[in-house]
């Protein structure tokens, strides 16, 4: 439909509007947050515009429609990512400067949406994001978490978590939805009524919508965030609080709320392992119904259903949704086992995120079958169809007392797709083996990338001025147009301009660090940044193990020649994974010492920034000046951290890890700071029971490193507090720390020596950007639509 042209003085009106009618504020006494919330309810009208005409129009075409199922959604603020994709930047900066307000410091009034942990979340809102960009009819759906990743803070080193309470105040950009409520069950008893099977739960909770409209570029077509609230189907007993027994009165409600309070509970415990399994359950279940719910309101025959409708499950958290779907066609809806099971496959897709065992989630089939026994019986039969078609194969989704919910999703889906080259390629050698010699044509690959609007366009302006400066403003939503900055790049104005650029970026992070840590950075030394969830294969051990060794050295030799860094990390580590937390700890003491050192100070710092967040990315990515990507070679299935870092200009020290294979192939090994073993390599060395002590033998600089963690150097008050970690690493180091570091040492004196050459270093960065077009989302999302899901665009 036709738009009006809309003015400033238009847009003021309507923000004026919000802070006396929605608000309740006069200009004279509104605060930030009134304006924020005016400013944010402005916004998302003219959102909703966009969004109805979308929704409309998908049901007008009635085309394939995608459902994206994910425990996490990572979408950070949503404020300036709707005020840019409207093209409203210069509106919304006249009507506010109009009444004396500054854009950027309402921006930073918004809490982030704390939905996620690290890159699986932030996938998803990637997706989502380009979704919409490309006008692909979709869904996401997931739990509306009241208390989301907790939040982090350091007290004497150590993390110490609290709630992230993102929801205390009001949630502008969501609507309630108490119309599209599910009641659904646990437990109870499977009973033989009529010639059917039944579930009868015990205990009964609700799922309530709350909607989000996901805007893409330029306002070209909305989707919708779909997220599920737990909610009690009889939430307060008159009787008992008119007793006087006001607690037990509301406790319904307060275990229904418990389902979608907290992202992942701490499951140490039998009772969190419960609540993890009930809220995978919850989320899937509720939108399985919904997408039936909608199918139903335009086809009579359930048949037609992969025909019309795509389910994606990012990874093995929603993998009940299989047998949840083929519960209701079979046992609700009368169809054959056989039928039901033939359209569950045409519907389901998986997307496999990790080749570490551990992490394909297993339940322990007692907890499975006390919660959903029907579903336990389902399993069973989904084998033994796969058994009786393939009668060759021994793996299963039940065996040996467990349910394996990775083995369950691959059998059921009609595609299962890695998100790299290298760990879609090490997903047929290792985790589906088997599987993947019995279904040949199922693994296909789609690596993962990420949002040009957010991370580069948003929240790196000055670059993305200057690239449009350059070749026009059509990279941002065809980032392969990136290539055209390559013959810029010889023009010494344009590199000054870039190296400008870099410098502005790493000296608003310096205020940021001084004003809100109190700390110090040097604006002119190398930014080295590693930004991720903790975890010992992401080897953030490596790379302070590394600093302790260079800090020695420096000591060593004070005078020498060496390239001042300021080595930054953030990420958190899961609140019962403690070997994480002590390397947090450790972090924290090394940088206490290290800071300290007048001999030392000027050449490296060392800090740990607490609760890692989507705006905190924002704030170091465009300032880095090194990306660390050291993970074990064929552990991390891809990354997008990497992705995100090239794309703004940082070069890489990596292994050939994930993602890093095609990044280095696309950017070009001489900008790509290569070390490590390769993933056969890693598999091999493994085999030697000694490999840890024949690396500590063969580098005095690794072994003199792990001394200072054993006597104490980084803690003089308890001596003792990382021995631990110097004899894992010295005896088991499953993660080949000690193996990798000789090879990690020589490459960091690599990036020392090029940094030291500012012209080109900032060549090679600028080479970095041009060449990393291929890693945006929209590529992802479109061989998504055409290798996997058969959805089509419905943009004219």
């Amino acid at each position: 439909m036709a738009r009006k042209v809309r003015t400033s003085s238009e847009f003021r009106d309507a923000l004026l509007k919000h802070l006396t009618y929605t608000m309740g504020k006069d200009p004279e006494h509104a605060q930030f947050f009134d304006w924020r919330m005016a400013l944010s309810h402005a916004i998302r009208d003219r959102m909703v515009d966009h969004w109805v005409d979308s929704t409309r129009k998908t049901y007008e075409q009635d085309g394939k429609r995608v459902y994206y199922l994910s425990m996490e959604f990572l979408i950070g603020r949503l404020l300036e990512d709707g005020i840019v994709n409207l093209e409203m930047v210069e509106e919304v900066e006249d009507a506010l400067d109009h009444f004396g307000m500054d854009m950027r410091t309402i921006l930073n009034d918004e809490p982030d949406a704390a939905l996620g942990n690290g890159g699986l979340g932030r996938l998803a809102a990637c997706f989502l994001d380009s979704l919409s960009t490309i006008g692909c009819p979709a869904m996401g759906y997931g739990i509306r978490y009241e208390n989301g990743l907790f939040k982090q803070s350091f007290v004497d080193g150590r993390q110490v978590e609290s709630p992230e309470t993102w929801l205390q105040e009001p949630h502008p950009w969501e609507f309630e939805r108490p119309e599209v409520r599910f009641t659904l069950g646990f437990g109870g008893d499977v009973i033989y009524e009529n010639g059917k099977t039944l579930w009868r739960p015990a205990e009964l909770i609700q799922a309530e919508a709350f909607d989000t409209p996901i805007i893409g570029w330029k306002g070209k077509w909305a989707n919708t965030l779909r997220l599920w609230a737990g909610r009690a189907v009889d939430p307060f007993d008159l009787g008992l609080f008119n007793a006087g027994d006001f607690a037990a009165a509301a406790e319904h409600e307060a275990l229904a709320r418990t389902i979608s309070r907290v992202l992942y509970p701490e499951d140490s415990n039998e009772a969190g392992k419960e609540l993890r399994l009930k809220q995978e359950f919850f989320f899937s279940a509720a939108s399985i119904r919904d997408i039936l719910r909608r199918f139903d309101s335009q086809h009579d025959d359930i048949r037609l259903l992969p025909k019309k409708v795509a389910i994606q499950l990012n990874d093995t958290h929603p993998a009940i949704a299989g047998p949840e779907l083929l519960r209701i066609l079979h046992d609700e809806r009368g169809l054959s086992f056989e039928d039901a099971l033939e359209i569950v496959h045409g519907c389901m897709n998986y997307t496999n995120h990790t080749l570490l065992p551990e992490a394909l989630e297993r339940w322990d089939e007692r907890l499975f079958g006390r919660l959903l026994p029907r579903h336990l019986q389902i399993i069973d039969r989904i084998d033994d169809a796969h058994f009786k078609a393939h009668p060759q194969r021994t793996l299963s989704a039940r065996s040996d007392g467990q349910v394996k919910m990775g083995e369950l999703s691959f059998i059921v889906a009609n595609r299962v797709n890695g998100v790299s080259a290298l760990h879609t390629d090490l997903m047929k050698q290792t985790v589906f083996k088997e599987l993947h010699a019995l279904h040949p044509d199922r693994i296909v690959n789609e690596t993962n990338g990420v949002t040009p609007r957010r991370w580069l366009h948003n929240c790196n302006p000055g670059l993305s001025r200057l690239i449009t400066d350059t070749i026009g403003d059509g990279w941002v939503d065809d980032l392969e147009q990136l290539e055209k900055l390559e013959p810029s790049i010889r023009d010494k104005v344009w590199i000054e301009r870039f190296e400008g650029v870099k410098a502005a970026n790493k000296q608003a992070l310096v205020s940021y660090v001084a004003q809100t840590h109190g700390v110090k950075l040097n604006p002119a030394a190398m930014f080295d940044i590693q930004i991720k969830r903790m975890h010992e294969y992401k080897r953030q051990h490596l790379n302070i193990l590394e600093a302790i060794a260079h800090w020695q050295e420096i000591k060593d030799n004070p005078n020498g020649d060496w390239t001042p860094r300021v080595k930054i990390f953030a990420g958190k580590a899961a609140q019962g994974y403690h070997f994480a937390k002590d390397i947090i700890r450790l972090i924290n003491d090394v940088a206490k010492l290290v800071n300290a050192d007048h001999a030392t100070r000027d050449y490296l710092q060392v800090i740990f920034l607490p609760n890692y967040n989507v705006t905190l990315a924002e704030r170091l990515i465009p300032a880095a000046d090194l990306s660390e990507q050291i993970s074990t070679a064929g552990k991390e299935a891809s990354g997008t951290g990497n992705m995100k870092f090239a794309l703004n200009g940082a070069l890489t020290v990596g292994t050939l890890d994930g993602a890093n294979v095609e990044i280095r192939e696309r950017v070009g090994d001489d900008n790509f700071f290569l070390f490590g073993m390769l993933a056969d390599e890693v598999m091999q060395r493994r085999m030697m029971h000694d490999h840890a002590q024949q690396a500590i033998a063969a580098d005095p600089r690794l072994a003199r490193a792990l001394n200072a963690l054993r006597d104490g150097t980084f803690s003089p008050e308890d001596p003792g507090r990382y021995t631990h970690i110097a004899d894992n690493l010295t005896w088991s180091d499953y993660f080949l720390v000690c193996s990798d570091f000789t090879d990690y040492w020589r490459a960091q004196r690599e990036v020392d020596a090029a940094y030291r050459n500012p012209d080109k270093w900032a060549e090679m960065a600028a080479l970095n950007v041009a060449r990393s077009g291929w890693f945006s989302s929209d590529r992802t999302i479109r061989g998504y639509m055409c290798d996997i899901w058969g959805a089509e665009s419905l943009l004219a």
